[in-house]
């Protein structure tokens, strides 16, 4: 089983690599605004990974592993923050360019942004001494706030198709955490979490995973307000 997390990764990557060439979505075209922006979130979220990995907060069972690090973190980890970004990304744009209807309305974005921000601060307020809780939390906080004051309507598109990215994240964060499988491929020190879990999945996992999204939409659609495609520049 050493291969489990590789190929949890390659199979989150391989449809929406296939698709990203679809003449009706040409994904492919925002590469250059898909990995400036994942790289610019992996210099926080992998050092982040880094710290929590080498103090015991999590950490990572080499029964499914290669066997092979980079700086202390598996490769198949190193691998997760590119494949599964891309993925929820493809969605994302696939959301946006072909059912733009599926946005939320600005009442409604105001009122799932409030009431997020609610829950979260409390929730930090409370748990400040666990390391993974507070600083997912804060980081999930700050970076909402800065959106919804700056790119809200970044926001209509993101929270609608993000619950929809929570059935697959689910699903292979359950593989991860031990859901169908004899062990954790990644084990969390519930000391350092609020301990509350979906079905194996640590509920900060799934503020995690909204906080690395949005940091990448947002920093790709500023990058395409910045760089404009060259048709697009034409055709203006």
């Amino acid at each position: 089983m050493w291969h489990l997390y590789f190929v949890l990764d390659l199979a989150s990557l391989s449809i929406p690599f296939i698709f990203s060439f679809h003449p009706k979505l040409k994904f492919y075209k925002l590469w250059k605004y898909f990995f400036p922006a994942t790289f610019i979130m992996m210099a926080f979220f992998v050092s982040w990974d880094i710290i929590f990995t080498q103090n015991g907060f999590w950490g990572f069972n080499d029964t499914y592993l290669s066997g092979h690090r980079l700086i202390n973190l598996p490769i198949e980890e190193w691998l997760f923050f590119i494949c599964i970004p891309y993925a929820c990304l493809f969605t994302i744009y696939a959301f946006k360019d072909l059912w733009p209807k599926f946005a939320f309305s600005n009442k409604l974005t105001k009122l799932v942004y409030y009431t997020l921000q609610t829950i979260f601060i409390v929730i930090l307020l409370y748990n400040f001494d666990r390391w993974y809780t507070a600083i997912n939390f804060a980081y999930a906080v700050v970076l909402l706030g800065l959106v919804f004051n700056y790119m809200r309507s970044a926001l209509k598109i993101f929270f609608p198709v993000f619950l929809v990215l929570l059935i697959p994240f689910f699903i292979v964060n359950g593989f991860l955490t031990g859901s169908w499988i004899n062990e954790q491929v990644v084990w969390y020190n519930d000391a350092e979490n609020l301990g509350i879990r979906i079905g194996t999945v640590p509920i900060e996992d799934s503020v995690y995973a909204l906080s690395m999204l949005l940091t990448i939409f947002v920093l790709m659609e500023k990058f395409k307000e910045k760089y404009p495609s060259k048709t697009k520049e034409i055709t203006k």
